[in-house]
Parts: C-alpha cells; sequence; structure tokens
C-alpha cells in the first residue's frame, strides 16, 4: 500500500445525524473501504443546522459559528477514523469533504447552494489536504449541483449484462439508472427519510422509525397519499434535484391541513412509508426494468420500507449494495474520497447524465495542508 492509494471521505447528509468518515483505498478507480468511524451530531447541533435549514432571515453569526465549529468537528472525525486504523495522517493523499448542506436551491437566475464544514479549518487541524465544495463548481457549469454520488455509482456499479438501479434514501432519496448499454441518468426522487423523520421525532420524539417499526403497525391513508403525490415537484424532467427547503415539516403540515379530515398519526407515518415508495418506483417505471435495486443510505435499513420496494418492484432483486461490495452506510462518503482523488489528479468529470452540466468540470476547490 502506497502513500497515494489512501483517501478519506466525509459527509453529513440530510438527516443531520452525524458525520461518516471513510478511510478509502484505491486500486486504480475502485474502493476498499478499510476502516470508518461515525461521529453523532449532538441535538443542540441538530437543531442549530436546523434553523439554518428553515429560516430565510438568518443569524450570519450563527451561519459563520456553524462553519467552523462543524470543520471541527470534521476533523475530529478524521483524527479518530485514523486512530481507530492505526494510520496516521502523513499517509492520507487528501480528504474529500462534503460538509453539511443547509440550503440549495438549483434554479432560479442566481441558483446556488451552501454548504457548512469549513475545508481551511479541516485542512489545518488534521494536516491533511482537503478537497470540498464539490457541489459549487457544477452549477457553476450549469448542473443542479446533485447527485453527485452517482458518479461512483457509475464507476463501480454498472454491469453490461444486466440493467441496474442504484437508489440512495437518505433524508433525501435518489436514484441512479445504470442500463447495459451504458446509457445512465440519476436524479432526485424526493423525499426518503426525511419526512417520517420529522414525523415520529414530533409525535414519539424520537429521532428515526426504527426498522419502520411504527409505520407498519399503521394503515397508510390513499386520500392524503393522494394529496402528497400532487407535488409539482415530482413531476418535473430531470435534471432535478432537492432538498429541506422543499420536503420538511412545514410542506407537511401543509398536506395535512389540505386532507380535510384528521388522520391517526400512525395513520400519517405509515403514509409517508408508502409516498417515499411510490415516489422511487414511480421513477424507476418511467426509465427501466431493472435485473437488481441496490439500496444504500439510512433507508436501507428501515426493513419495512426494503420490504414494500421488494412488493413493489416483483421484476427485480432488491437488495443493499452490499451485495456489489460496498456496505450501504458508506457509499457517499466513500464516494467523495473518490472525488477528492479526481479532482487531485485533475480529471475532468461529465456528469451531465445527472445534474444537467453542459460541460466536463474539475469538481471542487483544494485547501491544501
Amino acid at each position: 500500500m502506497t502513500d497515494s492509494d489512501l483517501y478519506i471521505g466525509l459527509i453529513s447528509g440530510t438527516s443531520i445525524d452525524g458525520v461518516d468518515c471513510a478511510l478509502v483505498q484505491f486500486d486504480s478507480d475502485q474502493p476498499t473501504l478499510l476502516a470508518s468511524h461515525f461521529c453523532p451530531a449532538s441535538d443542540a447541533l441538530r437543531q442549530r443546522v436546523l434553523q439554518l435549514c428553515s429560516e430565510m432571515n438568518i443569524d450570519l453569526r450563527l451561519y459563520g459559528q456553524l462553519d467552523v465549529e462543524l470543520g471541527r468537528i470534521f476533523a475530529a472525525g478524521v483524527m479518530q477514523l485514523l486512530k481507530q486504523a492505526g494510520v496516521s495522517a502523513t499517509s492520507i493523499k487528501a480528504i474529500g469533504s462534503h460538509g453539511q448542506t443547509v440550503w440549495h436551491q438549483p434554479t432560479g437566475e442566481f441558483p446556488f447552494t451552501l454548504q457548512l464544514a469549513d475545508p481551511n479549518t479541516i485542512a489545518h487541524l488534521t494536516g491533511i489536504t482537503t478537497v470540498a465544495d464539490f457541489r459549487r463548481r457544477d452549477m457553476a457549469a450549469g448542473g443542479q449541483g446533485a447527485p453527485l454520488a452517482p458518479l461512483l455509482h457509475r464507476n463501480c456499479f454498472a454491469s453490461c449484462h444486466e440493467d441496474r438501479v442504484v437508489v440512495n434514501i437518505g433524508g433525501i432519496s435518489n436514484i441512479t439508472v445504470l442500463e447495459k448499454n451504458g446509457q445512465c441518468v440519476a436524479f432526485d426522487t424526493g423525499p426518503g427519510n426525511v419526512l417520517m423523520d420529522y414525523w415520529i421525532d414530533k409525535n414519539l420524539n424520537k429521532k428515526f422509525d426504527n426498522n419502520g417499526d411504527w409505520a407498519r403497525t399503521g394503515v397508510a391513508n390513499e386520500t392524503l397519499l393522494a394529496t402528497l403525490l400532487q407535488e409539482p415537484y415530482l413531476s418535473l424532467a430531470p435534471p432535478k434535484s432537492t432538498g429541506r427547503e422543499l420536503f420538511n415539516g412545514h410542506w407537511l403540515e401543509t398536506r395535512l391541513k389540505q386532507c380535510q379530515h384528521d388522520v391517526a398519526a400512525v395513520d400519517v407515518q405509515a403514509t409517508l412509508l408508502k409516498f417515499t415508495v411510490a415516489t422511487i418506483v414511480t421513477d424507476i417505471r418511467k426509465l427501466v426494468v431493472a435485473n437488481q435495486v441496490s439500496i444504500c443510505g439510512g433507508g436501507a435499513h428501515n426493513l419495512s420500507l426494503m420490504q414494500a420496494l421488494q412488493i413493489a418492484l416483483p421484476e427485480s432483486e432488491v437488495t443493499t449494495t452490499a451485495a456489489m461490495g460496498i456496505e450501504p452506510d458508506w457509499v457517499e462518503a466513500i464516494a467523495f474520497a473518490w472525488m477528492a482523488k479526481q479532482t487531485l489528479a485533475g480529471h475532468s468529470i461529465d456528469i451531465s447524465a445527472f445534474t444537467g452540466a453542459t460541460a466536463a468540470t474539475i469538481l471542487g476547490g483544494i485547501y491544501q495542508a
């Protein structure tokens, strides 16, 4: 193993539950996960990040302070990962840090996206060159800035023998369609766990629905489901991307009022699970009949969700990305390690099929240690 083999990928996703840290070795462009570490977010930190995600009029002091605080937390995650793995910082070629998205607005006259976790802080505290700000470079090239993890999906999961779909179910869900003829497309389908997490937190004071156990005890309300499915975003053609700016507690509460009759809390949860499944399955069916549908992200642990996807896609084998060699919890972190490798090598990447970028571009900025 040489120094140039080793990279670290970091991401805190839409669920804002903590930082995924992955130590990755590359044989050419094929990754091997050597070690992983998860840094949980405190309740206080999560609430401050959610404050930025939900308010139009924000305190710039909060924005700046959180940027540095998250940078320190990301750096601490790196150092803990290295300690656990018994690897020195000098052995790492670079860190690829996604950061924490607090606002994503990919349309309009001045599209933009904001990720916190100051890469200057990460590079300084770890002593490791850090590559960050991947999404804004894609937007500068005319892209949506998301989804980006499908770059790794295309590189690692495509097959010339069968059509495959990779579904990342985090707070938001996105799909990557990998046809055996080499054609590919990816986009955000809509909510993943974000609405279910909001609803169980409001009603049971739990951060997530473990195994989908609560949803399983309810009955989906078809009137509410029909109301949710009227969301205009769902009928947009790709490229498209979304986030908490659209799918959030306020969005759900508004639809509940439109439903015009009371729905039991547990039945709302069951409906939200069915809503997530319906949006994913509808978009898959528009594009391909896949032999294999592989799930990654936190949704891979929701047994009720996985079972519902398999029932809705009887012609496909629904499994997790573990069947293709990468554990579902670490796909995104590995993806940003892979992107850092491409950036340091000066490789322009064609991401037009995923984000709509008009030109291949080098993603991210380099913060040398």
